[in-house]
């Protein structure tokens, strides 16, 4: 029973023909390691054939799908276990099909049983499996066992390095014995975690030459050979005298697995240095972007066999042969992190796009799309198409497919420095929608961005057209790097990575005359660069996230000579900037560590005697402003901080603190000479539905002048209540901003709350910001600060 074909299959059970019964052991076993959770499972069964499995997990309690690629085999199943309940049957390729029909919230339990040995690409089914799992969950395999299989099919069984090679990876893996097959339960996650290896004996000699092989299939999965050194490695070996390695690796290829590919189709892209042992050892990296043939094991005395990977489970196969982790890593930076140190060599090369995506990709990528453009984020067909073509996933290769199309607020973080802050990371889609949006546009348009990554200037360019073209720029060579490696494998060609601190804009030669077209920074700013305003042309588009009192906005800005002028507003957050314009904000640290003020706007203010304030009694104020459930207060955060001159924000690391301030949270603040007051929400209404819950906003303060500071925050609360808050939280009022250069006399900005930068002045205009302050807040009693309620 050593088929290889579907059609195979389906003849068999056409035939009448089934597998193995479950026998009294394996069911003893199941019931006694897998019992369905209180209340009910939910198990997965793959390659249940005609059934039987899969009504023996039904009668343990769980809702089972059974899945078999055999239409005959189903049909058998639905017939014979007609009478059944709880078994949806699946006609599914657990391993070339879009597992779209599986259930969304995973399995308390996997089951493959007789199934494991007919599956070839083993790792990355096996991985995806556990990756379904809920918490606490199994995965099963039984299997037959080489040992004890006659050689004539031994191709239905696995041997013990196999068996072993199963369990890699997870937190436990206990075998059983069921008369006679090898019965496997994995639970816990199911990474081995990758490590680069070298092999036993190192190569001989003054020196090492050799040539890699990096080969994809239809899905964009890599190709590893599992050889018999214990390890994974790419299709590759020595030269051959003065043999170029393009040459090389393609002969490695054909002699080693069966493919073939033509020498116009390997480009040699990156060289790598480093050593075996005594010995030197150059390898170069060639990516093969076209083969033919059907992949085989012509030299099994070196592999046991050849498996494609999905590229963001390659941190979780376990032992790779060192250079071949490094010729992953250099086509693909960022998949295998924690790598020893060798150093790589990028060949300028114009290398073609690699096409190849699974059908799940394209159906997740346009699922996206359709929560972006219900959230009303992407209006125009341009942007829509733009997020339904380029593929999102490949710009992101370490996130897993679900997480690289998340349609919500989720960003992929592609990089931390060493304290674990994201310092890269490709956007939320529907962010991205909207800034590309608010850029406006053409036909045939050049675009500057800052910070790079690939994705979102992929999107930008298609957008533009054929015709139009996006430069990129970016200070860290790392992220530059993986952006141009992205581009050559997946893009247009229309976008230019440039290694440069983009708080200058772009080198002077990719300047278009007359200035871009737009420009989008991707990254918090808490300036903006003369040079962004310098290098846009009249009338062009900016859009950037904006820190002002350390919260931060997407605004979009018109050029109007030397002024911009803001058009839209976005509330968000972007990893910080790494360049010039790089700040430390001011802050001081009270009570031992307890709070921390942080004067997001600018200097420090005087803090002389806050803390013998602080350990004297709180003053609470309510300002009879409420608001239910899911109210947007992010207008409030930002009325306050460009509208009181004293702001800061203050920070509570410890929950029973003088301040009530949750742990971990910070609230909007004033300073005065030894006083301090802040602004929090008390809730005010319980109920267990949301729109019977309600909040009130309320002051608190701290010494002699905490009154007068009290006065202005509930005046600055009953403001926005009045004139800038909405019921519809999406028609808040924003204000008039426009952003004069660093230098501007006071009489020629307009009226306004002005807020200094080092290159800029920011003027604020509110809806009737005329200074004239509500009706006295109402007061309750005094509370000891000892006491930390509110």
């Amino acid at each position: 029973m050593t088929y290889t074909a579907r059609d195979q299959w389906e003849q068999h059970f056409s035939d009448g023909k089934g597998f193995r019964q479950v026998g009294d052991r394996e069911r003893e076993l199941l019931a006694e390691h897998t019992p369905a959770p209180d209340g009910g499972g939910r198990a997965l069964d793959v390659g249940c054939g005609t059934g039987e499995l899969a009504v023996y997990l039904a009668s343990l309690g769980y809702t089972v799908d059974a899945a078999d690629f055999a239409d005959s085999a189903l049909a058998r199943a639905r017939k014979e276990h007609a009478d059944v309940e709880g078994v949806r049957w699946l006609q599914l390729d657990i391993e070339r099909d879009d597992p779209a029909p599986l259930h969304e919230e995973g399995y308390d339990l996997v089951v493959l049983r007789l199934v494991y040995p007919f599956v070839k690409d083993r790792g990355r089914v096996l991985h995806g499996l556990g990756e379904r799992l809920r918490d606490g969950g199994a995965l099963v395999v039984i299997t037959p066992v080489a040992g004890s299989t006659p050689e004539e099919r031994r191709e239905i069984a696995l041997d013990e390095d196999e068996i072993a090679l199963v369990g890699a990876g997870w937190k436990t893996a206990e075998r059983m014995d069921a008369d006679g097959l090898a019965f496997l339960v994995l639970r816990g996650p199911c990474h081995a975690g990758t490590r680069a290896v070298e092999r036993q004996r190192p190569p001989s000699g003054p020196a090492a030459t050799a040539a890699l092989a990096v080969v994809t299939d239809e899905a964009g999965r890599v190709l590893l050979g599992r050889s018999h050194r214990g390890m994974w490695e790419l299709p590759g070996g020595k030269t051959l005298g003065p043999e170029p390695f393009e040459v090389a690796a393609v002969r490695e290829l054909a002699e080693e697995t069966g493919l073939a590919a033509e020498i116009q189709n390997a480009y040699v892209v990156t060289m790598l240095a480093d050593a075996a042992g005594e010995v030197p050892r150059l390898t170069a990296v060639v990516r093969v972007t076209a083969w033919s043939g059907t992949l085989s094991n012509p030299e099994p005395d070196k592999f046991a066999r050849w498996e494609f990977f999905d590229l963001h489970a390659l941190a979780c196969v376990g032992d790779v042969f060192t250079p071949a982790a490094h010729a992953l890593e250099a086509v693909w930076p960022g998949v295998i992190p924690g790598l020893p140190p060798a150093a790589s060599y990028p060949v300028a090369v114009e290398q073609p796009p690699v096409p190849g995506e699974p059908a799940e990709a394209v159906r997740l990528r346009q699922a996206m799309t359709e929560t972006v453009i219900d959230g009303g984020w992407a209006p125009s067909e341009p942007v829509r198409d733009a997020l339904r073509t380029v593929p999102r996933h490949r710009f992101a290769p370490e996130a897993n497919l679900a997480a690289a199309y998340d349609g919500g607020d989720r960003a992929v973080v592609t990089r931390r420095d060493e304290t674990g802050a994201a310092i890269s990371s490709v956007s939320a889609a529907w962010l991205q929608a909207d800034m590309i949006e608010t850029l406006r546009l053409k036909p045939g348009a050049i675009v500057f961005e800052a910070g790079s990554g690939g994705y979102n200037a992929e999107l930008i360019a298609h957008v533009a057209g054929p015709e139009g073209r996006v430069v990129t720029v970016d200070i860290d060579p790392w992220v530059v790097r993986r952006t141009r490696r992205f581009l050559a494998e997946a893009g247009s060609g229309r976008v230019t990575a440039i290694e440069a601190d983009a708080a200058f804009g772009a080198p002077a030669h990719l300047v278009p005359r007359g200035g871009f077209d737009g420009s989008v920074i991707t990254y918090n700013c808490w300036d903006i660069s003369p040079a962004w305003r310098g290098q846009l042309a009249e009338g062009g588009h900016l859009v950037l996230p904006l820190e002002v009192g350390g919260y931060t906005r997407a605004v979009t800005f018109a050029r109007r000579g030397q002024v911009l002028e803001a058009r839209h507003f976005t509330y968000c957050g972007f990893v910080r900037d790494q360049g010039q314009q790089a700040r430390t904000i001011p802050a001081d640290v009270l009570l031992d560590g307890e709070l921390t003020l942080r004067f997001e706007n600018g200097s420090a203010a005087p803090t002389t005697g806050l803390e013998e304030a602080l350990r004297g009694p709180r003053h609470e104020v309510a300002t009879g402003i409420t608001m239910g459930a899911g109210a947007y207060f992010g207008s409030l955060q930002l009325y306050a901080a460009t509208t009181l001159p004293a702001f800061c924000r203050l920070h509570a690391h410890r929950d029973t603190g003088v301040t009530a301030i949750t742990k971990d949270r910070d609230a909007p603040a004033l300073v005065g000479d030894a006083s301090l007051a802040y602004l929090t929400h008390v809730q005010t209404r319980h109920g267990k539905r949301p729109e019977d819950k309600e909040w009130e906003w309320v002051v608190h303060a701290f010494g002699e002048q905490g009154p007068q500071l009290t006065e202005q925050l509930v005046a600055t609360v009953r403001a926005w209540d009045r004139h800038v808050r909405a019921d519809d939280n999406d028609k808040h009022a924003d204000p008039v901003l426009t952003v004069h250069p660093a230098g501007t006399p006071d009489h020629l900005l307009p009226a306004g709350d002005v807020l200094d930068k080092e290159h800029s002045r920011l003027v604020f205009r509110w809806p009737d910001r005329n200074g004239h302050l509500p009706a006295p807040a109402r007061h309750t009693d005094t509370i000891p600060a000892t006491t930390g309620e509110a």
